[in-house]
């Protein structure tokens, strides 16, 4: 089972880019700040990520890096066996997110209802850099 999320963001491909490869810039928006998170990126095929604030934890590889259009990576929950993949792609201020290997419905249903929350918490990172004229990476 697979899920797609889209969304228009307020940047270009460049800095949704580096707000979703660059380690300072995933933290800052990829969990409420209540989590504290931390992030480490290595965005290169076989480079590691991780991302990690109060009790939760995710990680994986990058298996496609083409900057700034395309990014896949495998998704492991720490503690959890199954390995699922996501693959991204940009275009201007265009994100279509695909996540797919869901053993049912309900894990599907369970990363719809985050990667929207994630990518609402994106879409006003983005805006609050750009307001701010920091460009967001």
């Amino acid at each position: 089972m697979e899920l797609t999320v889209r969304r228009t963001l307020p940047g270009t491909a460049e800095q949704v880019w580096s707000a979703l490869t660059d380690a300072g810039s995933l933290a800052a928006w990829f969990w409420p700040e209540r989590f504290e998170t931390v992030a480490e990126t290595d965005p290169r095929p076989g480079g590691a990520y991780r991302i990690a604030g109060r009790g939760l934890a995710v990680g994986g590889v990058y298996t496609d890096v083409e900057k700034p259009q395309r990014l896949a990576f495998t998704w492991q929950w720490d503690g959890d066996e199954l390995v699922t993949s996501v693959r991204v792609a940009l275009s201007g201020g265009e994100l279509v997110l695909t996540h797919e290997g869901f053993p049912d419905a309900a894990a599907r249903d369970d990363h719809i209802t985050g990667w929207s929350d994630c990518l609402d918490r994106l879409s006003g990172w983005l805006a609050d850099a750009r307001t701010a004229g920091t460009g967001a990476g």
